[in-house]
């Protein structure tokens, strides 16, 4: 036998469902708007600095022929023990447009560092950065690998490609990154779904 709802109990009935699926609309237009946000999130490679090849400060250094006999020892003890690490940090610029007018909560840049067009190491920057409209932001980058799993054995070579990164000599030298970023969104964070090419760059 069926039973006819009173106006009063189809109205409590209807209301919460009314208020989840407004509440859910809401939410959802907000995250578009986050996410739409990001996408006008304009990614470039801002500078490099603190460049050390196997405890050598090579932003120290004016080139090649100034490397002390101290600093060319430490450079050939690595390369006779079958290592050249490198490490430098590398600052990406996030420029959010003034006329955007909603921030990007960014929560997380997962990276991978292409030299020369090769294919090097991956990492993630998880800080949280808010990107504001019309506030050039920068990523701070911590770099870190080891040049003979990627290059040649030449010590010169090799010398002269952290040179380079360092803006003191060397043949230039392309640096780029692909990154997938995510931003916190009203529903929870949200990854971008396909990686980004982060402007390239010759330095040196």
């Amino acid at each position: 036998m069926s039973r006819v709802m009173s106006p009063r109990s189809l109205r409590a009935s209807v209301l919460p469902a009314l208020i989840v699926v407004f509440v859910t609309q809401l939410l959802g237009c907000t995250t578009l708007r986050e996410f739409a946000a990001l996408k006008e999130v304009a990614f470039s490679l801002d500078r490099i600095d603190q460049v050390d090849l196997a405890g050598v400060r090579l932003d120290e250094v004016s080139g090649y022929d100034d490397l002390s006999v101290v600093d060319l020892a430490k450079l050939g003890s690595n390369l006779a023990r079958e290592r050249m690490p490198l490490a430098f940090r590398l600052h990406v610029g996030a420029a959010n447009p003034e006329d955007n007018r909603v921030s990007a909560r960014l929560v997380r840049f997962d990276w991978t560092l292409f030299l020369e067009d090769r294919r090097t190491i991956s990492g993630v920057f998880d800080d949280v950065v808010e990107l504001r409209p019309g506030e050039p932001t920068v990523i701070p980058l911590q770099i870190e690998l080891d040049l003979l799993e990627f290059f040649g054995s030449n010590l010169t070579d090799l010398a002269e490609l952290g040179l380079s990164l360092a803006g003191q000599g060397g043949s230039p030298k392309k640096v780029r990154l692909e990154a997938r970023p995510t931003i916190d969104t009203a529903i929870g964070p949200i990854q971008y779904p396909e990686p980004i090419r982060v402007v390239s760059r010759t330095i040196g």
